[in-house]
């Protein structure tokens, strides 16, 4: 069975190395995100990139690998994500966050099958 709908996508990059009250900030927005009952949140750690300081944080210069970029996205309907998006606020100190109007495409197993 196939459900389609207008959805909201939230990606977040911010630093590995980031915390929110002593872990990292990562987990705590997955947890935010579970906690609200948003539909799905999954994160991914990047082998390179640089942010507005145009600092390059990679895996390939030893001494800057435990500092890399992580992306983390969030999708769920533009009702659930407004209130997510004001309880994100007061814990990014330092990141970007685009959202996105998307259209998605569900599949679930056919309950007559």
């Amino acid at each position: 069975m196939k459900v389609e709908a207008n959805a909201r996508l939230v990606t977040i990059f911010v630093n590995s190395t980031d915390q929110w009250h002593g872990r990292p900030l990562y987990s705590a927005v997955v947890q935010l995100c579970q906690e609200k009952g948003i539909a799905g949140a999954t994160v991914s750690r990047c082998v390179e990139g640089y942010g507005a300081g145009h600092k390059l944080h990679t895996v390939r210069l030893l001494e800057l690998s435990e500092n890399l970029p992580v992306r983390i996205e969030i999708v769920d309907l533009p009702e659930r994500i407004e209130p997510l998006l004001l309880a994100l606020e007061g814990m990014i100190g330092e990141g970007l966050v685009v959202v996105s109007d998307v259209h998605i495409l569900r599949f679930l197993p056919n309950p007559k099958q």
